[in-house]
């Protein structure tokens, strides 16, 4: 055990866990590539969850960075005007589709959450709130109370009453067998049964990712949270899509993952800064402001992460970056779909620069956490870095800089193949 290990699990908590069995120190980075302190180098297809959405030392961001740093001003709190803020607010505001659109800024994807379902609970004077089986949507004592996965729920106490809906979940028994179709219809039948029998007669919201990001990149069919949309607008219910891992053009084909439909809200963070501490809310401007109360961020539109937000957005506009990103995960996932020819490899998946694995026992067909483990490993060996995830831990889950080239991309997925079949072969009896 390496001396800086012994000192993290001496100080941090058991519960925040890390990669790998001997874990990395990473030490520096340049476009796509990340050095260990050993003086390893790997292609990152993590982006630190979904976060370093333009890679690395990347001169227009550090550039920017520089700027403010150097006007001795880090921090005022939105108390004062901030210009960054502003001009920041009315790029998203503009980008979301939203009519009449305010945004809020928070630290990160947790606190737009929480602040989200304030707005909502406030708006509509109630404590019920929809949400998706499999879901992941924050660390707080909120966001815990409406995350649909086991794994990631601390406590079952909650300042929220949650009812949980379908949308991931084709492979239970009893959709398997349904077409696209036939399940978006059997979903939307049962939102209406739990509007009509398990809630009372208002409901605060819905909350849902466009692409679960911790559920292991499981995705509801195309339409279907457009299909819940008319729903809930029957009944004034808000649509809040968790964008914190699908916004600015990462899933390919739409700029925001929840694609055609318009939400009442969008809650963003991570690859905003791309590295740098930023979240927050965009929505309607009656629910933005219909708070009573007073509110402010004490850090939430911060100047130094406000520089580097612009920076970054601005960056993923001019060079397209949504096109890349369509046109680059295609490339991995033709690649990786005929892994499922593998008796380790239950399904291949993604959009985008959102790809995922999962893994499977052999013998059984069950979900296989080890395998994914044994995989992470191997992907390390090999010189790249990936993700985990999924209800059963069993998912390897890759999003990779959305500045990636075709080399890289080409390069990330032959890694990621021999890395799979070298684990397949070492479970043949």
């Amino acid at each position: 055990m390496s001396e800086l290990l012994a000192r993290h699990r001496a100080v941090m908590p058991s519960w925040l866990s890390l990669y790998y069995e001997s874990p990395l120190e990473l030490s520096s980075g340049e476009g796509r590539r990340l050095t260990d302190a050993d003086g390893n180098t790997y292609l990152d297809f993590f982006g630190g969850i979904v976060t370093n959405i333009l890679g690395y030392d990347v001169a227009e961001v550090r550039e920017a960075v520089e700027r403010q740093l150097s006007s001795g001003i880090v921090h005022t709190s939105t108390m004062y005007l901030l210009r960054g803020q502003v001009e920041l607010a009315e790029k998203i505001a503009r980008l979301s589709g939203i009519p009449d659109a305010k945004v809020f800024f928070t630290n990160s994807g947790t606190e737009a959450n929480e602040t989200a379902l304030l707005l909502a609970t406030a708006a509509r004077g109630t404590d019920q709130v929809l949400a998706l089986r499999n879901s992941y949507h924050g660390r707080s004592y909120g966001t815990v109370a409406i995350t649909g996965n086991r794994g990631w729920k601390n406590s079952s106490l909650s300042p929220l009453n949650v009812h949980y809906l379908h949308g991931t979940d084709r492979d239970a028994p009893a959709f398997r067998a349904m077409s696209d179709k036939e399940y978006i219809d059997a979903c939307v039948a049962d939102l209406r049964d739990v509007l009509a029998t398990a809630t009372a007669s208002d409901v605060a919201c819905m909350i849902a990712e466009p692409v679960q990001g911790v559920g292991g990149f499981a995705m509801p069919p195309a339409g279907l949270l457009a299909a819940y949309k008319e729903v809930l607008d029957e009944q004034g219910i808000p649509l809040i899509s968790d964008e914190v891992q699908t916004g600015w053009g990462r899933t390919g084909n739409s700029f925001w993952g929840i694609g055609d439909t318009t939400p009442d809200a969008l809650t963003f963070a991570k690859g905003l800064g791309n590295g740098f501490t930023v979240g927050g809310v965009v929505a309607r401007g009656d629910l933005m402001d219909g708070l009573p109360a007073k509110g402010l961020s004490t850090f939430g539109g911060n100047p130094v992460s406000m520089a580097a937000a612009n920076a970054t957005l601005d960056y993923i506009l001019d060079h397209d970056l949504q096109a890349n990103a369509a046109r680059l995960g295609a490339i991995v996932l033709e690649r990786l779909n005929p892994l499922t020819e593998l008796d380790t490899v239950s399904a291949v998946r993604g959009t985008g620069l959102m790809f995922a694995v999962a893994m499977a026992d052999p013998a059984t067909g069950a979900p296989s956490p080890a395998l994914a483990t044994a995989v992470l490993e191997e992907t390390r060996r090999r010189g790249l870095l990936v993700g985990k995830g999924g209800l059963n831990d069993n998912v390897l889950r890759m999003a990779p800089p959305m500045t990636l080239t075709e080399e890289e991309a080409r390069e990330g997925a032959e890694i990621l193949t021999d890395a799979l079949r070298a684990v397949d072969a070492g479970t043949g009896t």
